[in-house]
């Protein structure tokens, strides 16, 4: 379970924040969301709060709550996922634990109320209605595809995995008591789109918890609102008596995506790039070390020695080795949205680059450049090499699930000698094949046909 956050600034005792609350009339249109770019995706997500004011006055740092008014979205929203949608996914097999999760929270404590093996929409429907139930179901955009279409394109704006989940409750009941993400989640900002029916939100900060033991919010949630809450946030959420379910849909990302996290991920790359230049940190650590209780003042003091060393070599790089982090996102994301059977993903299409081609990257936010240590060598005779991995062929149906022995890397490997040509192509809206920089045109057709055949490149 995640630490709670202390208290900061003077130590005065302050009044709680209340949640910044937005309404704008129907436009007298549908507000439909704006798919062109994962930047206009996420301004018409929290329209009409502005990108800049979001990310200066909200992300990491206090609940936002947007109301618009707008029937059309309210009703777009309400299309995300329905609790008839339950039937046909029970059809394809839907497990418990795995896939649905049924709970009740009773005298303050979750009851978990799940069976074992296929869960059958007849008994999920009769624990719903009988037993006043919450039904979660877990990673819906894995099935729908206007999240999936959602979800992919907060992937690319925000460099990191976005997951979601459902919570279907019946009127006069909660699902789960007040609570703040356990570790597996810890880290994670939450957006949560309320539809069709309404559900009371109480919404809660540790900080809060911990100096006057009462909510911070507590409102009232209309279809098509969308609540935003930063880490730490304890929340609940229960149905009023006398009204329809709820549905809420929550998605979350930045998982393990802090500033400790890219650090550990980066360091080793640092260390291996110092050691091969300085000769201190290839020489022996003192006799029987491991083997000491407490680390020695002399293993402190060199430790120490050394990054001082590594932040001074750091303050001079451009290129940070990453060993783990950009390949984790690239290989668990999510596949390029596609409205069709997606066979433009995985075969190459148009015209096949020569020469005097000239060639545009295609799916750029899906595609991760990076240079790694060669995986193909010995520790003792390791060069570095260009890596090219890519999204595209990823399965949508294990997207955050962690079926690790389901996920496979998708890309390319070059020499270092390719990092220029490669970068050509990464930072130009198109290029020609001729001018790429490489010692030979064999080099340069050989390199277009290599991006071309994974369906990274288009002749243009």
């Amino acid at each position: 379970m995640p630490k709670k956050a202390k208290p900061a600034g003077s130590g005065k005792e302050e009044g709680p924040v209340p949640c910044k609350q937005m309404k704008v009339e129907a436009a007298g249109g549908p507000s439909a969301l704006n798919f062109d770019s994962p930047s206009s995706l996420f301004e018409s997500l929290i329209s009409p709060i502005k990108t800049e004011t979001f990310f200066k006055e909200f992300w990491e740092q206090k609940p936002l709550l947007i109301q618009r008014g707008d029937p059309a979205l309210a009703t777009y929203y309400g299309s995300l996922f329905k609790l008839t949608d339950l039937k046909s996914l029970c059809s394809r097999g839907t497990y418990y634990g795995r896939d649905v999760n049924v709970c009740r929270c009773v005298n303050g404590k979750k009851k978990v109320l799940n069976k074992d093996g296929k869960a059958h929409f007849l008994q999920l429907r009769k624990d719903f209605d009988q037993k006043r139930a919450t039904i979660q179901f877990h990673q819906p955009q894995r099935f729908k595809d206007e999240l999936w279409r959602i979800q992919e394109k907060l992937e690319c704006y925000f460099g990191s995995l976005v997951g979601s989940n459902v919570y279907i409750t019946p009127a006069g009941s909660q699902g789960l008591p007040p609570h703040y993400d356990d570790v597996e989640l810890e880290g994670e900002k939450h957006w949560r789109l309320y539809h069709p029916t309404v559900p009371l939100a109480r919404e809660y900060s540790v900080e809060a918890e911990e100096r006057i033991g009462r909510p911070v919010h507590e409102f009232m949630l209309k279809p098509g609102d969308l609540l935003y809450f930063p880490r730490g946030t304890i929340h609940q959420a229960d149905t009023p008596a006398g009204l329809a379910h709820s549905t809420h849909v929550t998605i979350s990302t930045y998982q393990n995506n802090s500033w400790g996290d890219f650090l550990l991920d980066t360091i080793s790359g640092l260390v291996f790039d110092t050691a091969k230049e300085d000769v201190e940190l290839r020489t022996g650590i003192p006799r029987q070390l491991l083997l000491q209780v407490e680390s020695t003042t002399v293993a402190t003091r060199r430790l120490s020695g050394f990054l001082r060393t590594l932040a001074d070599r750091l303050e001079g790089t451009k290129e940070l080795l990453s060993s783990d982090m950009k390949k984790d996102f690239i290989m668990h994301r999510l596949p390029p949205y596609s409205a069709g059977d997606g066979a433009e993903l995985s075969t190459p299409g148009g015209k096949l680059p020569r020469l005097d081609s000239v060639v545009r990257l295609q799916f750029k936010d899906h595609i991760i450049l990076t240079v790694l240590p060669d995986q193909d060598q010995s520790d003792e005779a390791q060069e570095k090499m260009v890596y090219i991995y890519h999204s595209l062929k990823n399965s949508r149906e294990t997207h955050m699930m962690g079926n690790e022995e389901e996920t496979e890397f998708h890309g390319l490997r070059f020499p270092l000698s390719h990092l220029d040509a490669l970068k050509q192509i990464w930072n130009s809206p198109a290029i020609s094949v001729k001018d790429l920089k490489l010692t030979t045109d064999e080099e340069k057709e050989s390199l277009v046909l290599s991006l071309w055949t994974e369906c990274l490149i288009q002749v243009v």
